[in-house]
């Protein structure tokens, strides 16, 4: 380590730090009001919703049973943000990420702000141009908060070598425990590893041997309250269910599998613009060949193997999703603005030139794919003059930008990031809304049962798939009966309520099913359905 002149955290980059964190969470939040719940949220909404009306418990509960997957810590914070409004909501659901995403933008700048306020501002702007950060950040994300863990921890141990900050041993600790409470034993390997991966590439052994055996042992425990909690939950039964779903299911591929490299090619688009920039960077950091590194690099060096452990790790298991490797998108965000930290090399100027080139023109770039777009889905894009009108004058801006020195290169990055996050907020999340609208037709069908009391019939929605989407939207304590085959709507007791699709309603072989004509019709999660009154069961 190069000590000789040791960059400065001073009190000045903190207070910048903290503002900056709580500007991006606003950001983060703006027009998350009451928005509808779709996709995977729709699983976490419901958890809240069923501990707002029973109160706190170790595991999330659906139908109330709980749930094996996860524990209840994300879901206890929607739930205390929850308590004032009396109602989940996509700001109460969405606010524990939110903060955890500003927290990786303070930290972010305070470990690169030292060296230079530009890097720091723009390995902000990277991170915020990365395509996953942005759809999760405006989402219930585990692994988002799980980045934040991870990140804190590999700036604790920088922090204490290179700021000359406190060793503190103790938080390291608080953080894997948080770590896995928030996402099981994963979350606790992956800061481990990233710490590690610090300790190996700058030879403390005493360190790595010490923190890694430590951690080891309090992976254990909390392996074994984990289990002790599941089996007070649930009984026997439901802990083999925790071992299966947090442990087992992940690896040996019961949950989907992919190929090896699945995380470092499809990263390429899951994670633009920060990770593919990145890998220029680094073939641009090896073309320069051997040399000293100096503190800047070498914070590259280490953040390049933090985020290589992160996609190695989680690389072996089978299941693999594009979120799972969160952890590793602040390292490549650092990684990607590092052009703009060192003055000397052409490959460098290259990439200095290529990165000012997309941040300047993006605002147009997205004005085309809208026009695109708008010719896909011409209902529910026929109104974009607010967005085009702020990209117009993005685009303006940012062009202005480039005749000013002193502006350039932040001026366009943040014409790009407020182009991208506009247009993400103002023109893509309704858009996914309209066409996986979930709570018309759910609140109509609720409406009806309201009206005419029976028990609800879920036909072949499965409990941990479409089920959920009806059941948030639902926001009860009903539980419904399910349904699978014909066989089983035959010996279905009248009355009741029978929500299916169209195609399977349209698949019934018995023409005394379409005697009944449906009650309700509408779209449910892209997908036409039918509400059917059954006041007399079919009889042969």
């Amino acid at each position: 380590m190069n000590k000789a002149h040791p960059p400065v955290l001073n009190a000045t980059i903190r207070h910048q730090s903290l503002g900056l964190g709580l500007l991006a969470l606003v950001l983060f939040i703006v027009g998350n009001w009451h928005q509808q719940i779709i996709g995977f949220d729709s699983r976490f909404v419901v958890f809240a919703q069923e501990m707002l009306r029973h109160g706190p418990s170790f595991f999330p509960t659906t139908y109330g049973q709980p749930y094996a997957d996860y524990l209840a810590t994300s879901t206890l914070l929607t739930w205390l943000f929850s308590l004032p409004l009396g109602q989940v909501t996509s700001f109460t659901a969405w606010l524990p990420t939110a903060i955890a995403s500003g927290f990786i933008v303070t930290l972010m700048y305070r470990l690169t702000a030292p060296y230079s306020t530009r890097w720091g501002l723009l390995s902000i702007a990277m991170l915020l141009l990365s395509s996953t950060f942005i759809s999760e950040t405006r989402a219930v994300s585990l692994d988002q908060m799980l980045a934040a863990v991870a990140l804190a921890v590999f700036y604790l141990g920088y922090a204490h070598d290179h700021f000359g900050a406190a060793k503190r041993l103790h938080w390291l600790f608080l953080l894997l425990i948080l770590g896995f409470a928030i996402r099981g034993p994963i979350g606790l390997v992956i800061p481990t590893g990233v710490l590690c991966s610090y300790y190996a590439l700058n030879r403390q052994w005493r360190q790595l041997f010490t923190f890694g055996v430590l951690a080891l042992a309090l992976l254990a425990a909390c392996v074994g309250l984990l289990l002790l909690l599941a089996k007070l939950s649930g009984g026997e039964e439901f802990m083999q269910d925790v071992i299966r779903m947090q442990f087992l299911g992940r690896m040996d591929g019961t949950e989907g599998s992919s190929g090896v490299l699945y995380y470092f090619t499809s990263s390429l688009g899951n994670y633009a613009l920060g990770y593919p920039l990145a890998l220029l960077v680094l073939l641009a950091i090896a073309a320069g060949g051997r040399r000293t590194p100096g503190p800047a690099l070498q914070l590259v060096v280490y953040c390049a193997a933090a985020g290589l452990l992160v996609m190695l790790g989680l690389s072996v298991p089978q299941a693999k999703k594009a979120r799972y490797i969160l952890p590793m998108l602040p390292m490549a965000a650092i990684i990607a603005a590092y052009p703009f930290q060192v003055t000397q090399g052409r490959l460098f100027a290259l990439l200095r030139g290529l990165m000012l080139g997309i941040w300047t023109v993006l605002p147009a770039l997205l004005a085309i794919g809208l026009v695109v777009a708008r010719r896909r889905y011409p209902e529910q894009l026929s109104s974009l003059g607010l967005i085009f009108t702020v990209l117009a004058v993005l685009q303006v801006l940012a062009l202005a930008a480039l005749l000013k020195s002193r502006l350039r290169p932040l001026a366009p990055a943040f014409a790009a990031v407020l182009a991208l996050w506009s247009t993400y907020i103002i023109v893509v999340e309704p858009l996914e809304r309209s066409l996986y609208d979930t709570r018309t037709f759910t609140l109509a069908v609720k409406a009806q049962t309201l009206q005419q009391p029976a028990p609800v019939v879920l036909h072949g929605l499965g409990k941990d798939a479409k089920a959920i989407k009806f059941m948030v939207n639902f926001d009860c304590d009903k539980v419904p009966l399910f349904t699978q085959s014909a066989a089983d709507l035959a010996l279905l007791q009248a009355p009741a309520w029978l929500v299916m699709s169209a195609d399977d309603y349209n698949a019934l072989q018995d023409p005394r099913w379409h005697a009944i004509t449906p009650t309700v019709t509408g779209e449910f999660d892209k997908n036409p359905y039918v509400l059917l009154h059954l006041v007399k069961a079919p009889s042969p």
